[in-house]
């Protein structure tokens, strides 16, 4: 969008326009004279403008989009504003599944090092152009980087069209592979002098040898008409950016160029990729952080081949998938991408604009890591989680690869400054939290566990003997509060209501007296917090009034020390005999909705059939789940993600968990 606002601005069009917040590229546009308004509202709509122009993330919703259709002005997406900018230049279209923007950027480059003067419009930055678009000379080509994502890429008419890969994407904008292929056709068949395509893809070579006038091929075929072996003086890592400096040697060759003169300039022109293309954020001691915006399969392999051929002593992933979409589609062919990692920790689907759908979570895309059989899988709850349990586990060799094309690069700043502290690579002692959980499965911590805490005026996690807590097997640096048998609230719950019948409801649950009370636990329509005299908690009395008492729920903050049962002559509740629950398991997943039964919702969603891992459904009862050999806490919490979202596609109810979610918790 920045770049289509500069090149209409460089025509002499007034232009204005919005984003949700300032930032460099605004900044930017607005040193050129273009006025710019932080964030969205029908007032920036007004009588004098006629011409309207957006990107396909802003949502109909939208009350300014809204106030655009409403205002009589004529409303454009921006892949068509530059499709029309491009048909009327000398316009050089670089498509294709990968490598568009690399390879825009080496052509636009090496044209500058050749003496053209060329204007451009590109995805990214980087250190050789001065910014994501540029005015060249009158009459010069015009380099764009042609997004086939919303189909506006079959709207080109260039001179020039380079055509890099073909592999089958955006599933949230066509909807079947013919769709995708046909909107590459158009503009191949558009392309009024020649059509550059790269030789080792056979389905891009397929489409241009059939849409196309005049066609050059490139790549490391010998066959191909710029074949790498004729180009050994290119110096670039990878083997798919050597491909992306063919592309732009194939464009500068049919312009008339040189050989000879191509050679020496080719590697000034490709010195730099462009920004999160495999870029370096941070470096020190041996350690390596790099971002990489790769988020189709066949680009992750390019990334994690690329850091695997680094020399890495073990490399680390930090992965965000883009779009529900495209997770489900390539659901099976992301796991593939990552064999040469050591460790791959997912992080929750950056959506884009796209509404949930069922089977493109990341539960779903980390199931498939499991059934392929990756043991070196983590699922983390946010990027930052992923990204502190790396850091704190840092070993010298270490390459870590944050790689996705959505929220996930935020994590860059603190990850500047976290490898430039203090901290870096300190000496960390771990303590295995497993022992804290009836599914027996977590992770460690390098805080400390404080046996029998005197002053609680601390930030940490507090834990009975046993609980129905679920804690993360990312490493995290929280104090963890262990409470010893000498706290009442600490008393396991079946030993703290030995001899009270009326209690009988009880029996069975998982947790201690004070877990219980804290969340109201209970069962068979009964909850503890009927019995409730009063608590001490954080050093004050609480009566049971002031405890807040509801549904699996309690206004108690703060840690509690005792527990005080009412006394009184209580009739045993009458219930059928309980089922006996298995060993490592903690009891009810979910909440029961109002007036209806989680267990019942999970059942008739198909929860019984579901295992991720060493995690399992109990056959009987749906909403208990089971930690088998081998189980891990990501296990656990990709199987609850795949139980919730089961009830919600079916039903269109949001269980809410019973479980506590310990350690940086979300």
């Amino acid at each position: 969008m920045a770049g289509v606002a500069a090149l209409l601005y460089s025509r002499g069009i007034e232009v204005s326009g919005c984003d949700l917040y300032p930032t460099a590229r605004t900044k930017w546009l607005e040193g050129m004279g273009i006025k710019f308004f932080a964030g969205h509202s029908p007032s920036h709509i007004t009588k004098d403008i006629t011409d309207i122009v957006l990107t396909p993330a802003v949502q109909t919703s939208n009350k300014e989009f809204v106030a655009a259709q409403n205002s009589g002005a004529r409303i454009h997406y921006r892949g068509e504003v530059l499709a029309k900018l491009v048909s009327e230049s000398d316009g050089i279209a670089v498509c294709g599944t990968h490598g568009k923007t690399t390879t825009s950027t080496f052509i636009t480059s090496l044209f500058k090092k050749l003496g053209v003067a060329p204007s451009w419009c590109i995805g990214g930055e980087s250190p050789q152009l001065e910014s994501v678009a540029g005015i060249g000379e009158k009459g010069a080509p015009l380099v764009v980087e042609a997004d086939e994502s919303d189909g506006t890429l079959s709207l080109y008419h260039p001179s020039i069209t380079v055509l890099t890969s073909v592999d089958f994407d955006h599933l949230e904008h066509f909807d079947s592979e013919e769709a995708y292929y046909d909107c590459y056709r158009k503009v191949l068949r558009q392309t009024s002098q020649t059509v550059i395509v790269c030789k080792d893809h056979p389905k891009a070579c397929e489409l241009a040898n059939q849409n196309a006038k005049n066609v050059i091929t490139f790549g490391f075929s010998d066959d191909a008409d710029v074949a790498a072996k004729d180009w050994k003086c290119i110096s670039v890592a990878g083997r798919h950016n050597i491909l992306n400096a063919l592309a732009a040697i194939a464009v500068a060759l049919s312009r008339g160029f040189s050989k000879e003169l191509i050679a020496s300039k080719i590697n000034e022109a490709i010195q730099f990729l462009p920004d999160r293309r495999f870029e370096t954020v941070a470096s020190r001691a041996g350690v390596k952080v790099v971002s990489d915006y790769a988020h189709h399969p066949v680009e992750l392999g390019c990334a994690v081949s690329m850091a695997r051929e680094s020399g890495a002593k073990r490399l680390r992933v930090i992965f965000q998938p883009h779009r529900y979409s495209r997770t489900k589609a390539l659901l099976e062919q992301f796991p593939q991408a990552f064999d040469e990692a050591d460790e791959v920790t997912l992080v929750p689907v950056y959506p884009a604009f796209e509404e949930k759908i069922e089977g493109g979570d990341i539960a779903d895309l980390y199931k498939a890591f499991r059934e392929r059989g990756k043991t070196d899988v983590k699922l983390a709850r946010s990027p930052y989680e992923a990204w502190r349990h790396y850091f704190l586990t840092l070993e010298e060799g270490d390459l870590i690869l944050i790689a996705g094309a959505g929220d996930v690069v935020q994590i860059v700043s603190a990850v500047k400054e976290e490898v430039a502290s203090n901290e870096f690579m300190a000496k960390r002692e771990f303590c295995d939290l497993s022992q804290f959980s009836f599914f027996r499965t977590g992770g460690k911590t390098c805080g400390k566990v404080i046996d029998e805490p005197i002053d609680m005026d601390v930030d940490a996690l507090i834990l009975g003997l046993g609980s129905n807590t679920w804690i993360s097997d990312c490493v995290t640096d929280v104090n963890v509060v262990k409470l010893s048998s000498r706290y009442s609230a600490a008393i396991p719950g079946a030993q703290a209501i030995a001899g009270r019948e009326y209690l009988n409801f009880m029996k069975g649950i998982p947790g201690t007296l004070g877990g219980w009370v804290k969340m109201n636990a209970g069962a068979f329509g009964h909850s503890i917090g009927e019995f409730v005299d009063y608590v001490i908690a954080d050093g004050k009395k609480l009566t049971a009034k002031e405890c807040g008492f509801e549904y699996r729920h309690s206004d108690i903050k703060g840690l509690i020390t005792e527990v005080v049962l009412k006394e009184g002559d209580f009739s045993p509740v009458p219930i059928p005999e309980r089922k006996k629950f298995p060993p490592r398991t903690c009891g009810s997943v979910f909440k029961n909705p109002v007036g209806d039964s989680a267990g019942r919702l999970l059942e008739a969603a198909g929860a019984k059939e579901l295992k991720v891992g060493g995690a399992r459904v109990w056959e009987n009862h749906a909403n208990v789940i089971v930690a088998e050999e081998g189980c891990t806490s990501s296990d656990i919490l990709a199987l609850a993600r795949l139980m919730k979202a089961g009830v919600y596609f079916r039903f269109g109810i949001e269980l809410t968990p019973e479980i506590r979610f310990g350690v940086n918790a979300v």
